[in-house]
């Protein structure tokens, strides 16, 4: 994910439960942005254009906030457990190129033979990534292995400039044998 997404947002003036639910009724999302030694700084955002936004991780923002741009990355967002709706959201101020520390899915990518399954030790690992170059995901490739063979952080594939904060060691992926193959050898013999 290497562009920010650009946004208009609105400084906030009215704070409260009250003041949230008319802000969410006319259709905001109330944030609030924190960083860098400055004061933290409330703000509403467009909630249909945030939410499509929240579907990815880490989502890297430039916010248009009475003709200044602010580089923000989204820290936590809350949901109604209901309704779904999102209620507030957490950003953080960013430096452009300055390094973040984030958390990304694990994606395997290949097949494994016949008999054997993919069990994801680490689904997410956390990362320090350039602020604007942070990955949705990093990636394991694995081609027809063996039950038994282990995939270790070593083996994850980072972009260029990203580190993992796992030990080159630790196991991220292994193939194993699947339920049905094991019970099917027990049968044969």
């Amino acid at each position: 994910m290497s562009d920010a997404i650009k946004m208009k947002a609105e400084i906030r003036t009215k704070f409260g439960k009250g003041a949230s639910r008319q802000a969410r009724a006319a259709g905001r999302t109330p944030a609030v942005i924190y960083g860098h030694g400055s004061e933290p700084q409330h703000i509403t955002l467009p909630a249909h254009e945030i939410a499509l936004v929240l579907r990815h991780k880490n989502a890297f923002l430039d916010l248009d906030i009475e003709g200044k741009s602010n580089l923000v990355l989204v820290k936590s967002a809350s949901k109604d457990p209901v309704t779904q709706v999102i209620e507030h959201i957490d950003l953080i101020v960013v430096v452009m190129g300055e390094k973040v520390h984030v958390e990304v899915p694990v994606h395997v990518v290949g097949e494994v033979l016949s008999g054997t399954i993919v069990d994801v030790e680490h689904k997410t690992v956390k990362l320090e990534a350039p602020s604007h170059a942070i990955p949705e995901f990093v990636e394991v490739h694995i081609n027809k292995p063996a039950a038994g063979t282990h995939f270790t952080a070593a083996d994850v594939v980072l972009p260029a400039g990203v580190k993992m904060d796992l030990a080159k060691d630790e196991l991220v992926v292994s193939i194993l044998e699947s339920k049905a193959a094991h019970s099917e050898e027990l049968a044969g013999e």
